[in-house]
């Protein structure tokens, strides 16, 4: 299990409008100037912008995985280890925070199914 940053960054790319934002130790992303992630190269580690519930949910059954970050404006954010997860799950926690921050039209265009292409798919040798 795990993934790269080439991944993570592979689904930025299927979503609409991703506006990056180069910090000191970090890049975050936008949509339409609302955040809904950061990428810290240094750790391997995602920020994304939950739900408080699925932020709660995350950090109690993997600690090891997930950890809180903050609590703001009724989003619970969370830290993703990349090097825990695989691509599909990377891919829906991305969408996700994508969606929480994106306007209702961008997301009614832009179904879940479209941005999980984006996660390279493991070859089975026959």
């Amino acid at each position: 299990m795990g993934v790269s940053s080439a991944v993570f960054h592979r689904v930025l790319d299927a979503l609409g409008e991703v506006e990056h934002a180069q910090g000191r130790d970090w890049t975050s992303f936008s949509v339409r100037g609302k955040r809904f992630g950061y990428y810290w190269p240094r750790t391997e580690t995602v920020g994304l912008k939950q739900t408080v519930s699925e932020q709660l949910a995350l950090v109690s059954e993997r600690p090891d995985v997930f950890e809180e970050q903050f609590t703001m404006g009724g989003f619970g954010w969370v830290v993703v280890h990349l090097a825990g997860v695989d691509g599909d799950e990377l891919a829906e926690l991305v969408y996700e925070a994508w969606r929480l921050s994106a306007p209702e039209e961008l997301v009614e265009g832009l179904p879940f199914a479209k941005v999980a292409k984006a996660v390279p798919r493991k070859r089975v040798r026959s």
